[in-house]
């Protein structure tokens, strides 16, 4: 049986740059939109030209695209005016671009409020717009912006502005969930109606998240015939954000009915890199990735409870509804308090630690590692930390340094531009008997420390050298007198490994030391340091 073809349009260089807190610069926008190019997607909207500078210059000469077409977004031409004599809409139609994505109102409450206009002189726009766009030698589409509250209200109206691009030349006609408000029964059911009047292979969705429904108001879309998915990479966009492609996608490939029914731009062997382009945005845009992102989120394959650990290291289907590397994730087994025999064992391979199932030492370690996360440990988040600890249970970790003493002041100064605080820390260590003092000053007293205790580690010193502290956490565990404190630190060496060790005291700066005598410990051990 064939499978028909879905389109993929991603607006994460235009819809996503309205995301609280981002900001593309050029060199931002030429790396994203290539990588979505190599992914796979059919239309790369990279922004609104003439809109601002980074946007003028992005649309001035054309990226060099194998698959995707390069789109242009803009406004109809204004109430008014002519399409050749609005300075904007030229502007768009002007852009080194393959298709243009124009937007107009489809809603007679939007058109009577918010342009103040006559519903008459909006539709004369559409036509003027589209058809200008559609002459100029590119695909003409037109999102038509609040869509489905329109349609709602004034069903004629709503269908007249969606068919009059149509009958004026868009190759797309695509239906905006503009407020994200919309139901996916409504979705469909609307979607189904539009498709008695405009062909469904020339139909679109837009879907915004207000409702945590964007993903499913596209499939709903898709189900009734829209074969445009308008989305963003990791459901970027203004309030709430867009249909998140990243979840769209592998969905769309991996899940009945769609798998079987339609095929996309994006091939297996592209899907397979999907977790490494959502971080990779991420990491360009200087965010956090989501942990509990579906498909390619870190968590995404997690499994902590003991009972559900035993069942996956048994046949990963028990608790697994895709296998992970199909997305380019991958499979974790938490060690934590709610952990079994089962979540340690795969642990400690995934550590490369030889063991016995059927060594006592297992059992005390299972015993040692819940008693620790009773008193505020957590493992789970800690990896370097519970490799220490299971090597130190079950074999050994040479002692190559030992702390002797260490000592933290913190003091305001006050030079000519006014006062500063400075944090002085000494550390004395003992290393293969030899003891050593090193001294050092920071912007705090967890930094101070960390660059005394790393200044001096006499002949582990180059194992060290390329080491430093990327993040730095803190959560009081119980409040009042007796609080506390769980520091969670993360190193990273010169070889780009990273790791998480952990602390637990009354005293922040106990634990802080804790975690930061781990990170030099783990260090070690990786670089095969001998004893």
């Amino acid at each position: 049986m064939s499978r028909e073809r879905l389109y993929l349009f991603d607006t994460t260089l235009r819809d996503g740059a309205q995301t609280s807190g981002v900001d593309f610069t050029l060199h931002d926008k030429r790396l994203i939109a290539q990588m979505l190019d190599d992914l796979g997607l059919d239309y790369v909207e990279g922004g609104y030209p003439g809109a601002n500078p980074a946007d003028s210059e992005f649309f001035s000469t054309h990226p060099k695209f194998a698959h995707a077409k390069f789109t242009a977004f803009g406004m109809v031409r204004r109430a008014g005016r002519s399409a050749s004599n609005d300075p904007g809409f030229v502007g768009v139609l002007e852009a080194k671009a393959d298709a243009f994505c124009l937007v107009a109102k489809a809603s007679a409450y939007q058109v009577r409020v918010a342009l103040e206009t006559t519903k008459e002189e909006n539709i004369a726009s559409i036509r003027d717009s589209v058809s200008a766009a559609a002459r100029k030698g590119g695909e003409a589409m037109l999102d038509c912006e609040h869509f489905f509250d329109g349609y709602k209200e004034d069903p004629e109206f709503a269908l007249a502005c969606a068919k009059a691009a149509y009958d004026s030349g868009a190759r797309w006609v695509v239906l905006c969930d503009t407020n994200g408000g919309t139901m996916p029964d409504e979705v469909e059911k609307i979607v189904g109606e539009v498709t008695k009047h405009i062909p469904g292979g020339h139909l679109g969705i837009h879907a915004h998240d207000d409702t945590g429904q964007a993903v499913a108001n596209t499939l709903a879309a898709v189900r009734a015939g829209a074969r445009q998915i308008q989305g963003t990479l990791n459901g970027l966009g203004e309030r709430c954000g867009n249909a998140n492609l990243c979840s769209l996608i592998p969905t769309l490939k991996l899940k009945q009915p769609f798998t079987d029914l339609f095929e996309i731009g994006v091939s297996d062997a592209k899907l397979a890199t999907l977790t490494q382009v959502s971080r990779a945005l991420d990491d360009i845009l200087n965010r956090v990735p989501d942990k509990h992102a579906p498909y390619v989120g870190e968590s995404a394959f997690v499994t902590k409870t003991g009972i559900h650990a035993s069942a996956v290291l048994k046949d990963p289907h028990t608790y697994e509804h895709i296998a992970p590397e199909a997305v380019g994730n991958r499979r974790q087994v938490l060690v934590s308090d709610q952990a079994g025999r089962s979540n340690v064992l795969a642990a400690l391979e995934r550590a490369s630690i030889a063991f016995d199932k059927n060594d006592p030492k297992v059992t005390r370690l299972v015993e040692e590692m819940k008693e620790r996360e009773a008193g505020g440990y957590a493992y789970e988040s800690a990896d370097a930390s519970f490799e220490l600890l299971a090597r130190r249970t079950l074999g050994h970790v040479p002692d190559y340094f030992r702390v002797v003493q260490f000592d933290v002041n913190v003091e305001q100064r006050s030079n000519g531009q006014g006062p500063s605080t400075v944090a002085l820390a000494v550390v004395k260590v003992e290393v293969a008997g030899d003891v050593l003092i090193s001294a050092a000053e920071g912007n705090g007293p967890v930094n101070a420390l960390d660059v005394a205790l790393r200044k001096d580690l006499g002949k582990y010193q180059k194992y060290i050298d390329g080491l430093k502290l990327t993040d730095y956490r803190v959560r009081i565990l119980n409040g009042g007198t007796e609080a506390v404190t769980r520091v969670l630190v993360e190193s990273e060496d010169e070889d780009g490994m990273r790791w998480t060790t952990i602390g637990v005291s009354s005293n922040v700066i106990d634990a802080s030391f804790q975690a930061l005598m781990d990170s030099l410990t783990y260090k070690l051990v990786k670089a095969g340091a001998p004893a």
